[in-house]
């Protein structure tokens, strides 16, 4: 088959639709975002002009010559540190060619390891110079620091049809700052905070072509264009770009910019992108990108909001706020039994979240469960033991809080129930503080959700803390993730989730094909949800109603119940589909079992009304493989006669078990 992208009118118009799927995806019109401007009416109730610092004094962080605190940190941590930028002294900075970025419209290849291997070796070689302080590694720094100021443009291919000029190859006379320019762009400036003197005894040059660079490529274009999708000035709801990119760019004016009324100007536009982004979220604090999401979304908002505390001493300070505390209580609540958390959407099945965001994020909002959870991560991914990860900003923060954080008292935060109403986003577990037994999560919402998969009314369902039915999460991101093609990816498919194929016909995408009614009601014996779905079909599943309900009865068994009434009934199957990650046998008629890690379960179901068909898939993707790697089953539960009307209901219990 031709490939259709080496027609040039064809390939602008794709990869036109593409970037604006890719970057406003998420801008959609439910919910409609409430002018709650938070954030620009704390900063104008403190009179923020008046109050922010006007030096670097609020970097309580260590600099390049405080010896005694590099030379104190424990001798694991400085090996690690030392180790990874010896693996970097003789690292050739690879040119980045013209091939590199047009080859994500030729084969939708985003590259990101490309731009990935260099980012690593800068932040390697900065923290091995910080911790030993010798000037071993100093030439390459001074290497890094050349090679990106050569670069025409630091961000992602992926991102390069945000430019006047389309996809393909970056502009040099319109720079955009995505998230890659930002990543780069945040550890570029705490390179030349940490190291000007040192970089001006080599030759002054460095450090102002660094600072030129900075300049041209991210500090002026971020503050002077207003249209760019993410920043929320253009309508709609910003996703997790937004508190992204502003975090990184809020430390990098912050270090960089030494004019205090423009410093100023640049921080009050910070706060009112991150308006936007605040306005646009649901009163529950839900994120409906997931739990791994959050980590760019809710954990950025937070940083941000910290620095500017920091930037006036104390004075902004919005941590007792309802939105801000739901947003962060979210994280812990959807935690099934870490590392696995509720992953609807493109969310991964499991995250180590960020112990140290996750616990000064509790302690800001007063939240115990919340500041617990996070030394619980801390111990469970053996954080602080030896070399952090990410930004050079965040890892020299984190080394100062080693000893707060992994001495802190830790607990897992296993909730009995939560409900957000307004993400329709529900769960529940058979007994609080503990995972063992069944844990379901179930949403209803609709199907133009960021990061949107069509599973109006999908579940998931854990026992003893292991995946029983799953929701797959996305493959890796190619072209055709954030293109008009999107849904022709099988895991962006309702019949790949947990929910029925209604006459031949799957769920449609779109901010009109939704749940109503959706209800959670839950008690010390049981927990109820209840969704109609029927509204996220097209009209080809002729369907009047389809009532989904989730029912756990705590400490015996989990129900999946459909209730439905069709307009008329076709050839064509309808299924009940279930997704799991067990290995399934037939048993007898009407049971079969579930071998999952550790458990085994029962699956009983009416035989008269359906006939399991069980297909099992190899999962090939390198994303779907990190949490999948055995493959995975479907279960086509097909209606032997489907009337107009009728009921069926699947109950699952433990192997053997008896009540």
């Amino acid at each position: 088959m031709k490939n259709i992208t080496q027609n040039p009118k064809v390939r602008s118009i794709l990869f036109m639709a593409l970037i604006t799927l890719c970057l406003v995806q998420s801008l959609k019109a439910e919910p409609k975002p409430r002018e709650r401007n938070i954030l620009t009416g704390e900063a104008k109730a403190i009179e923020l002009p008046k109050v922010i610092i006007t030096d670097n004094s609020w970097n309580k962080l260590p600099g390049y010559k405080d010896r005694q605190f590099w030379e104190s940190l424990p001798s694991k941590i400085r090996q690690d540190y030392i180790k990874k930028a010896e693996d970097y002294l003789d690292y050739e900075w690879p040119v980045v060619k013209a091939t590199d970025y047009l080859e994500f419209i030729r084969s939708g290849d985003r590259r990101q390891n490309v731009y990935s291997a260099c980012s690593n070796a800068l932040i390697s070689l900065v923290m091995g110079e910080l911790v030993e302080g010798k000037g071993r590694f100093m030439d390459q720094i001074i290497n890094a620091v050349w090679y990106y100021s050569e670069q025409t443009w630091w961000g992602w291919s992926a991102h390069l049809g945000a430019q006047k000029s389309g996809s393909g190859l970056p502009d040099v006379n319109e720079p955009y700052v995505d998230l890659g320019v930002s990543e780069v762009t945040s550890n570029l400036s705490m390179t030349y905070s940490l190291f000007k003197d040192e970089f001006d005894k080599v030759h002054p040059l460095i450090s102002t072509r660094l600072k030129q660079e900075l300049t041209n490529k991210a500090l002026d274009p971020y503050f002077k264009r207003n249209d760019w999708g993410y920043m929320g000035f253009g309508g709609g709801r910003p996703n997790n770009w937004n508190p992204w990119i502003n975090y990184n760019m809020l430390t990098s004016y912050l270090l960089i910019e030494t004019d205090q009324v423009k410093k100023t100007a640049e921080v009050q536009k910070i706060l009112s992108s991150l308006d936007k982004f605040l306005n646009g979220y649901s009163d529950d604090g839900g994120c409906d990108e997931g739990p791994s999401y959050w980590g760019a979304a809710g954990a950025l908002l937070y940083e941000s909001l910290e620095i500017m505390k920091n930037i006036t001493s104390g004075m902004f300070d919005v941590f007792d706020d309802p939105l801000i505390q739901n947003i962060g209580k979210y994280f812990y609540k959807v935690n099934i039994h870490a590392p696995y958390f509720i992953n609807f959407a493109d969310a991964d099945a499991t995250t180590g979240g960020s112990p140290s965001i996750v616990y000064r994020y509790g302690k800001a909002i007063k939240d115990p469960a919340m500041q617990k959870f996070g030394a619980y991560l801390a111990r469970l991914g053996n954080w602080g033991e030896g070399a952090m990860n990410g930004r050079v900003f965040d890892q020299i923060r984190n080394l100062g809080l080693i000893s707060e954080i992994r001495d802190a008292e830790a607990n897992e935060a296993l909730v009995a129930d939560f409900w957000f109403p307004d993400t329709e986003v529900a769960g529940a577990r058979d007994r609080e503080g503990s995972f063992s037994g069944f844990f379901f999560g179930a949403k209803g919402g609709f199907n133009a959700e960021s990061h949107n998969h069509n599973d109006v009314g999908s579940c998931l369902m854990y026992y003893d803390g292991k995946p029983c039915l799953i929701d797959l999460g996305r493959e890796e991101y190619v072209a055709k993730t954030f293109s008009p093609q999107r849904y022709e990816i099988w895991t962006m498919q309702s019949g790949y989730h947990n929910l029925p194929v209604i006459n031949g016909t799957d769920q449609m995408q779109g901010e009109d094909y939704k749940a109503k009614n959706s209800t959670y009601t839950a008690n010390s014996r049981s927990a109820i949800f209840k969704t109609e779905i029927a509204g996220a079909y097209p009209e080809g599943a002729k369907v009047k109603s389809w009532v989904r309900t989730y029912t756990l009865n705590r400490g015996k068994s989990f129900l999946i119940s459909d209730k439905y009434e069709l307009n008329s009934v076709t050839n064509a199957e309808t299924s009940s589909n279930l997704i799991t990650y067990c290995k399934v046998t037939r048993a007898k008629p009407g049971l079969l079992k579930f071998q999952g890690d550790g458990f085994e379960l029962n699956m009983t179901y009416n035989q008269k009304l359906v006939s399991p068909e069980i297909e099992f898939i190899e999962v090939t993707d390198r994303s779907l493989k990190r949490y999948w790697p055995d493959g995975i089953t479907r279960i086509r539960l097909k209606f032997i006669n489907p009337g107009l009307k009728g009921n069926q209901t699947v109950t699952f219990t433990k192997a053997g078990q008896k009540f």
